[in-house]
């Protein structure tokens, strides 16, 4: 009785947090829910009627940061499909997974950048129900295809660094059936919700839409709870088993070759093999960096989702607005980090764009530094 006598409940400490926000533009008698337009009423959960009107000021900054999010991940991910695309020496099967990659973030900005834009600006969703369950199911599906299709890159690195000559290598055909296969699965689990297993509502916001946390039936709730095992946690564990032994691979060989150079008198030995092994630790690298920033972008996303599950704390339309900003920068990573890393792609980059700079030095052009591509043409294993 004393504990219960401490906590007032979510709701009201939910109220608190925001009445000093409230008073500052004098909107206590409304809620957040005022400008959604009637026809999406029905879609609303009753908790949000608790919350007063966000300030203006946050809009403005969600569709600024959105805007210029959307902008960057455009830009940055058609270069990729483009330069992967159009160049010949960069056609390989290992990079028809980045350009899948690309090309779900592509579209995932495509579909959620203008959209989030225009309601920031209008400080409610506009376009209706049906628009909206098409919104969250885009999300999900680009999101789930991005992490399948980056466990996919892991599985590859892992077949061609620990497996090495022992290894099947993927062919083009292989390539494209995994990518299939990553569409069809994403498909699945995003069309759920059309027949009847959770649904598709506006976040707490009303300026985007996504999953119904708030369901209070547990039919309902176990939707969120098995997508996010097999969307979450599965291709993590999946891929933190991939670079545990990739690591580990790539941690003995160089030991190797450095007892081999001591045995020998030499600095080092940069034999073929050890320049492929050095390419291959280098994509495996680039990988990881962009498996990382993925978890990192869609984990506070699942933390919002399991706090509304099992009702474990109050969520704010704010909270809300930090799970989608940070879900939806995932697409920008990808053509940054792999702009950065890829020294053959940085060189067609210069070539196809010469105002952006992003030359390699000579010796990286020509090395075999030069990620999947380089490793795949000297190495059939890859």
């Amino acid at each position: 009785m004393a504990i219960a006598s401490l906590d007032p409940g979510p709701g009201v400490a939910a109220l608190q947090a925001w009445g000093g926000q409230v008073a500052a533009y004098g909107a206590s008698n409304q809620t957040v829910v005022d400008k959604v337009p009637p026809e999406l009423l029905h879609m609303i959960d009753p908790y949000w009627y608790q919350f007063p009107p966000m300030n203006p000021l946050w809009h403005g900054l969600l569709g600024f940061t959105i805007g210029v999010l959307g902008f960057v991940s455009i830009t940055g991910n058609g270069m990729v499909i483009y330069i992967f695309c159009s160049t010949k020496s960069l056609k390989t099967p290992s990079n028809l997974l980045v350009v899948n990659l690309a090309f779900s973030d592509f579209l995932m900005m495509c579909a959620m950048s203008p959209a989030m834009v225009i309601n920031c600006y209008n400080e409610t969703w506009v376009f209706g129900p049906l628009a909206c369950e098409l919104y969250a199911c885009a999300g999900s599906l680009f999101g789930c295809a991005s992490i399948w299709t980056m466990t996919m890159i892991a599985f590859d690195r892992y077949n061609v660094i620990v497996k090495g000559i022992a290894a099947k290598p993927m062919t083009n055909n292989g390539a494209l059936l995994r990518i299939l296969g990553i569409w069809l699965f994403a498909l699945g689990w995003t069309l759920a919700p059309f027949f009847g297993w959770n649904r598709y509502v506006p976040e707490g916001n009303m300026t985007a839409c996504g999953t119904d946390y708030l369901a209070k039936d547990w039919f309902s709730r176990s939707y969120i709870l098995v997508y996010s095992v097999f969307v979450y946690f599965m291709p993590l564990l999946l891929i933190i088993y991939s670079y545990f032994f990739i690591v580990q691979a790539v941690a003995a060989h160089e030991k190797g070759m450095r007892e081999q150079a001591k045995k020998m008198n030499v600095a080092s030995l940069r034999s073929s093999e050890a320049a492929n092994t050095s390419a291959e630790c280098k994509l495996a690298k680039v990988a990881l960096m962009t498996i990382s920033l993925w978890f990192m972008a869609w984990t506070p996303y699942l933390v919002i989702n399991y706090t509304g599950v099992f009702e474990s704390a109050p969520i704010s339309p704010l909270a809300t607005i930090w799970g989608s900003l940070f879900a939806k920068a995932n697409a920008v990573y990808n053509p940054i980090v792999y702009g950065i890393s890829h020294p053959k792609y940085r060189a067609e980059l210069y070539k196809k764009f010469p105002s952006l700079s992003c030359q390699a030095s000579p010796d990286e052009t020509g090395s075999v530094a030069s990620g999947a591509t380089t490793v795949t043409e000297e190495k059939p294993a890859a």
